[in-house]
């Protein structure tokens, strides 16, 4: 006699399980704040210390984010297919000590070595964390990946500011210190998997039920979305600091507008999220592209408390779409969450090391103020992009009209 099998985990009538999303969330923070957050803060450090050109401290990014986001859709994949709990507290532990280790790194070529190591850890860690903030999400996914993504997002606004506060006075090798944090990852993540391991077996005895057919083609057209949105994110992290330096402004205060633009970004994560619950994904996909237009355009006119104000609303729109992005790409692919997952934030994290070598170019050959010029046209193409994909209406029907199965 066929048996129906028993509901996931993170079906649609669970509520949302705060402690696991908060520690994911926690864990994301660390993880972001050595990659995401710190590498392109510490490029002017890493300039400096080791005599590169810009070219070559864009290399320092493309190291760094191209490794981790390889490495997020093949481990997103494996693990679809057999999860792998142990990969959370390995992860971000790994990202800590790859960091660390530049540091004390004796050349350039070993700092891009330890670089990349750490880009390694982030992209085992983020498809097994994301899976997990899906399974803890219940019926409010966009809320859940709101709490996870602004961990991420602080993360990478908290990067910045070190800099001033702390790496300014030590140089590269107070990054050592960062060793003693890889320690407290692992203990925040490693207490999780109890309860994880209990969710993911579940997950397994329901795996028989439809959720609807993966959109690889969509999910295409998403990604370059994604891509375009991530070059807005990395040359403003990545190089205003050497914009407004070549203002005569002090690094300092340079590394402090950037830490306002991602914190901004965080706070928007979180609204964004939040929305996409109430009036859909897409909807708020495509708003907070569009909405991140002018201020793109107002960036490299802009000048003492505007050049403070516009940072603030550009990191607040263009990053709005942050977490909602994550949840429209589980929705492309139902089948293969954290592929999804590895995919959204892998090619958000790779093409970002992409633009960071290649506006290193450009700057070198052109200058700095030619990246924002480029900046200023991104929010529209991608934006364009996402106004052509599926709406959420349509991604539901699909998902419902291929009905549960029997075992």
């Amino acid at each position: 006699m066929a048996q129906t099998v028993a509901a996931p985990a993170s079906m649609p009538g669970q509520p949302l399980k705060k402690a696991a999303v908060w520690t994911f969330s926690g864990a994301h923070l660390i993880n972001d704040l050595m990659t995401v957050g710190l590498v392109p803060a510490l490029l002017p450090l890493y300039k400096s210390a080791f005599h590169l050109t810009y070219t070559q401290t864009g290399l320092i990014v493309l190291f760094s984010y191209l490794m981790s986001s390889v490495m997020q859709p093949l481990f997103g994949w494996i693990t679809d297919r057999k999860p792998r709990i142990w990969f959370l507290p390995v992860g971000v532990t790994l990202t800590c000590f790859g960091l660390a280790l530049t540091g004390i790194a004796p050349s350039f070529g070993w700092v891009l070595v330890f670089i990349a190591l750490s880009g390694l850890g982030s992209g085992i860690f983020h498809p097994e964390a994301s899976r997990g903030t899906h399974l803890a999400a219940g019926r409010q996914k966009g809320l859940a990946q709101a709490i996870f993504q602004v961990g991420g997002n602080a993360g990478q606004a908290f990067g910045p500011l070190l800099v001033p506060l702390f790496l300014l006075a030590t140089g590269v090798r107070g990054l050592t210190l960062f060793f003693l944090l890889g320690v407290l990852a692992f203990l925040l993540t490693w207490r999780l998997l109890p309860w994880y391991r209990e969710r993911v077996e579940q997950e397994r005895l329901a795996k028989r039920t439809a959720q609807g057919r993966n959109r690889a083609g969509w999910m295409m057209v998403f990604c370059v979305a994604i891509i375009l949105r991530s070059w807005c994110q990395i040359g403003v992290a990545g190089f205003l600091p050497f914009f407004y330096v070549h203002q005569h402004m002090a690094l300092g205060q340079a590394e402090l507008l950037t830490f306002l633009f991602l914190a901004a970004g965080a706070i928007g994560t979180f609204f964004g999220g939040v929305l996409s619950d109430r009036v859909g994904r897409k909807r708020t996909l495509v708003a907070s592209l569009a909405l991140a237009i002018p201020f793109a355009w107002l960036l490299p006119h802009a000048s003492g408390v505007w050049a403070a104000v516009v940072l603030f609303l550009f990191g607040f729109t263009i990053l709005g779409s942050f977490a909602v992005s994550v949840v429209y790409a589980q929705m492309l692919l139902p089948r293969n969450i954290a592929l999804a997952s590895g995919l959204n934030i892998g090619f958000n994290v790779g093409a970002g090391g992409i633009g960071a070598t290649l506006f290193g170019h450009i700057s070198d050959v052109w200058g700095v103020g030619v990246v924002f010029t480029i900046i200023a046209v991104l929010p529209i193409l991608s934006a364009a992009l996402c106004a052509t994909l599926p709406s959420d209406r349509r991604l539901r029907a699909e998902a419902a009209s291929a009905g549960p199965k029997s075992s």
